[in-house]
C-alpha cells in the first residue's frame, strides 16, 4: 500500500480499498483515506477518487461507528451517491445516531430513513433548518423511489408511472399566460441540476386555464397523456429533485422529498405559511388536477412532464424539464 500511495497508483489503490473491506478492517481503510487526502499536500498527488471510495466502502459498509463518522460535509465527493443517502440505505437512524457528527449531512441522513420508513427519535441531533420538512412520512405520501448502493455500482430507479395515451387534437391555445415566478422557480428547482451540472433544458408556463392549456403554451402540438393522481405526481417530482440527471451529482431522495413539498407549497399558495402544517398541504395535493404528458417520441433520458390545474381559481401550470448523455 504504501508503494502504491508513493507512486500515485490509482488501480491498485482501489484493490486495496476492496482488500481492506474484505478483511473487514475499518480502521485500515480510515488510514488509507486519510493518505490519500494527504498525498495531496505531501505530493502533489491527486489521490481525491481513492479518499472518495474509501469513505463511499466505509458509509455503505462498515459498522455505524464508522459510517455515522463519514456523514461529515463534503465527504465522498467523488462518490456514486451522497453519503447521507449510501449511510441511511444500510444503516437505521437508531444505529447511526450514536456516532454522527452534527452536521447538515448527519441530518440528511435522518431524513433519507424517515423515507425508508424508519421512526425517528430525535435528541437533538437533526437540524431541523436543513430540511423543514417533518421527520415521519405523511398519509398522503406516496412511495418514494429509493436508491440501492452497492460496493461498486448504485440503481437509481424512477418511480411507477401510469401510461400516456396517445391525443390526435390540438390542446386549446387561447388561455392567457401569467406571471407566477413562486410556482415556475419551485418547478425549475426540481431539475437544477440537471441544468447547471449537466446538459438539461428546463421550460414552465402558467396559463390562466386548464392543464391543457398550460401544456399548449409550452408545445402547441399534440402531446400523450394521462391524468395521474396526486401520489404519483409528487413521486415523480421528488425522484427529479433527488436527481442529478446525466452528469449532475445527485442530491438524494430526501432533498428530492422537500422539492416536491416545496413545489406543492408553491402550486397551492401557501409558501408564505411555510413550514407548512402537513396536512394542510395534504389537502392542496388532493385539490389539485395531476397530468403527465409528453411531446412526442420515446421518453429517453430524464424527463419530468407535469400539468397541475387549480379548478377552484382557474390556474394552470406545465413544466418540461430533460437531461439526456
Amino acid at each position: 500500500m504504501a508503494d502504491a500511495l508513493a507512486t500515485g497508483d490509482l488501480d491498485e489503490l482501489l484493490r486495496w480499498v476492496d482488500r481492506l473491506c474484505d478483511a473487514r478492517d475499518w480502521d485500515g481503510l480510515v488510514a488509507l483515506r486519510d493518505a490519500s487526502r494527504e498525498a495531496f499536500f505531501r505530493h502533489g498527488r491527486q489521490l481525491w477518487p481513492i479518499a472518495s471510495q474509501a469513505e463511499y466502502r466505509l458509509a455503505l459498509e462498515a459498522p455505524a461507528r464508522w459510517a455515522g463518522a463519514m456523514l461529515v460535509d463534503g465527504g465522498g465527493r467523488f462518490a456514486l451517491g451522497p453519503l447521507a443517502e449510501v449511510a441511511a440505505s444500510s444503516h437505521t437512524w437508531e444505529e447511526l445516531a450514536a456516532h454522527v457528527p452534527a452536521t447538515p449531512t448527519a441530518a440528511l441522513a435522518a431524513h433519507e430513513r424517515v423515507l425508508r420508513g424508519e421512526r425517528i427519535v430525535d435528541h437533538g441531533q437533526v437540524d431541523p433548518a436543513v430540511l423543514e420538512v417533518p421527520l415521519e412520512l405523511a398519509p398522503w405520501e406516496p412511495a418514494y423511489a429509493l436508491a440501492t448502493y452497492r460496493p461498486d455500482a448504485a440503481e437509481f430507479p424512477a418511480p411507477t408511472t401510469s401510461p400516456l395515451r396517445p391525443t390526435v387534437d390540438r390542446p386549446p391555445r387561447s388561455a392567457v399566460v401569467v406571471d407566477d415566478p413562486d410556482v415556475a422557480g419551485a418547478l425549475r428547482a426540481l431539475a437544477e441540476r440537471w441544468v447547471v451540472e449537466s446538459n438539461g433544458v428546463v421550460r414552465v408556463a402558467a396559463v390562466e386555464g386548464t392543464a391543457e392549456s398550460a401544456v399548449a403554451a409550452l408545445v402547441p402540438s399534440p402531446v400523450a397523456w394521462t391524468d395521474i393522481e396526486a401520489t404519483e405526481a409528487l413521486a415523480t417530482m421528488a425522484w427529479a429533485g433527488a436527481s442529478g440527471g446525466a452528469h449532475g451529482r445527485r442530491r438524494g431522495a430526501a432533498a428530492g422529498r422537500f422539492g416536491a413539498w416545496w413545489a406543492l407549497a408553491a402550486l397551492g399558495g401557501v409558501l408564505d405559511d411555510w413550514p407548512v402544517d402537513p396536512d394542510e398541504l395534504g389537502d392542496v395535493a388532493a385539490a389539485l388536477r395531476w397530468a403527465r404528458w409528453h411531446p412526442g417520441g420515446a421518453e429517453v433520458g430524464w424527463s419530468l412532464h407535469l400539468a397541475v390545474e387549480d379548478p377552484d381559481h382557474h390556474l394552470a401550470w406545465a413544466v418540461a424539464a430533460t437531461d439526456h448523455v
